[in-house]
């Protein structure tokens, strides 16, 4: 009786020990290449304050389109990064050996995943109320901004680790990759930004954030399975 309450309780703490090696190995590995951990950074920034240049400056237009103008840059610089998610392993051999391990393939997808997150989305979090005062969004809507990327960043991840898989080693692989993509996007991006319209109009949000609440928990329930299917089929052709 000890010994099957000893295996029961050792398996997932070996998973969970697994996931954490794959985030923290996926951590030190961006932080070695600073170029695919500040390009997305900075084509966000660019987005945002050449927006006000190229189409109008003024006040009110800023105000009413602040929130669309960081939602779009928030998708388009995930999406930019999307790419290296698999790529790096696939190209070394190291996805080789994930795909072999004794812990099930979607919870590695889903550590890497969330990784991804943390030296992508997370950082999209913390620079969008700088961006969003540049904007003259006002400190409501900025508050109910920085929680719409902080729910919807995550989705973006989860369902572009999919397209990421799926594409991996196709040589035009980053073009198809936003076809297959984009267009799962758009009900984030509309919910997105439509709470944050709601909120300066004084409407009630709870809606809004509990439809996005259920897009994570979807994307975060469905996409490393589907993402690890993918991957083997990708390994398989390759």
């Amino acid at each position: 009786m000890t010994a099957k309450l000893q295996a029961a309780t050792t398996v997932p703490v070996g998973v969970v020990a697994a996931m954490g090696g794959v985030v923290r190995r996926d951590l030190q590995a961006s932080f070695r290449q600073p170029q695919d951990l500040l390009n997305p950074l900075l084509f966000f920034m660019m987005v945002v304050t050449l927006f006000p240049l190229g189409v109008s400056p003024e006040e009110s237009f800023l105000r009413q389109s602040g929130s669309g103008i960081l939602w779009v840059a928030a998708l388009l610089s995930t999406l930019l990064s999307l790419d290296h998610l698999f790529r790096h392993d696939f190209d070394n051999g190291t996805l080789e050996q994930l795909v072999l391990q004794p812990q099930p393939l979607y919870l590695l997808v889903l550590a890497k995943t969330l990784a991804h997150w943390l030296v992508t989305g997370l950082p999209l979090v913390l620079l969008a109320p700088v961006l969003a005062v540049m904007l003259h969004l006002e400190g409501n809507s900025i508050a109910i901004l920085c929680l719409t990327l902080l729910i919807g960043t995550p989705v973006l991840s989860f369902i572009g680790s999919v397209g990421a898989a799926l594409t991996l080693g196709l040589r035009s692989g980053g073009v198809l990759l936003s076809l297959l993509i984009i267009p799962l996007y758009i009900p984030v991006l509309i919910f997105g930004t439509g709470t944050v319209a709601a909120a300066a109009g004084g409407a009630s949000v709870g809606a809004y954030l509990a439809l996005m609440g259920a897009f994570l928990v979807l994307s975060v329930t469905l996409a490393p399975f589907a993402s690890a299917a993918a991957l083997r089929i990708s390994l398989s052709n390759s």
